[in-house]
């Protein structure tokens, strides 16, 4: 009888699980946000408990299930309907690069390492900061890049313009930090790097936010922003 009862609970469970999303409507993966995913998993967690619950009956799990689905659901609702509870309820999209440069705050703000950061643009293809006018950090956690006009389309081979060497960007400063094993593996010393930031009147490692090594394109260097 215990087993016929956990399938009657299984089988109305799903029946109910499969209501609740079609009411919540069709949502890709890529546009699920933090707080949706949770909210799926707080709901198939209440099936889940409730229906291995001995004390609980078929009614409890489907109230709870509704009540919970009828939440998400008026969450979804107030989003569409007020456009100012979508920064609250959805966050806003965050600039991580503007213009060129990286906006420290929004990186900090957004729980973001100068690593992570660059773990993001390679997954996009692109290995180094200076291809970069624009970064986005959206709601979902993805990033949009807008590219700078000399790293667009048309390519070398649209033009008929002989093939050039790929080179791999080499970060040299992260954070105030030097990377000396980079550095030296790029084939310079502590005075070469020394003399670079001094020549854009930067007196001290420390005052470097990111800077790279680009093997056909020389040093790009960050300061940090000055409060």
């Amino acid at each position: 009888m215990h087993m016929i009862h956990t399938a009657i609970e299984l089988i109305v469970g799903f029946i109910a699980l499969f209501i609740i999303m079609k009411i919540l409507g069709k949502r890709q993966l890529s546009q699920i946000t933090p707080f949706d995913f949770i909210s799926a998993l707080v709901l198939g967690e209440l099936l889940g408990n409730a229906i291995y619950d001995k004390e609980t009956d078929i009614l409890h799990v489907l109230f709870a299930m509704s009540l919970w689905g009828l939440l998400m659901f008026v969450i979804e609702l107030i989003t569409q309907k007020f456009m100012k509870t979508r920064a609250l309820l959805e966050e806003n999209p965050s600039i991580l690069i503007r213009k060129g440069k990286i906006d420290r705050n929004e990186l900090k703000k957004n729980k973001l390492d100068i690593n992570e950061f660059l773990n993001l643009l390679r997954q996009k293809d692109v290995f180094s900061i200076r291809e970069i006018e624009y970064v986005i950090l959206e709601s979902d956690g993805k990033i949009s890049i807008l590219k700078k006009s000399d790293y667009t389309t048309p390519t070398r081979k649209d033009l008929n313009l002989p093939a050039k060497p790929v080179y791999l960007p080499i970060t040299l400063i992260s954070d105030g930090v030097v990377l000396w094993d980079n550095v030296r593996a790029s084939g310079f010393n502590e005075n070469w790097l020394k003399a670079q930031l001094e020549a854009q009147n930067i007196k001290k490692f420390e005052d470097v936010f990111y800077a790279e090594w680009l093997e056909d394109d020389g040093l790009f260097i960050q300061p940090f922003e000055k409060k």
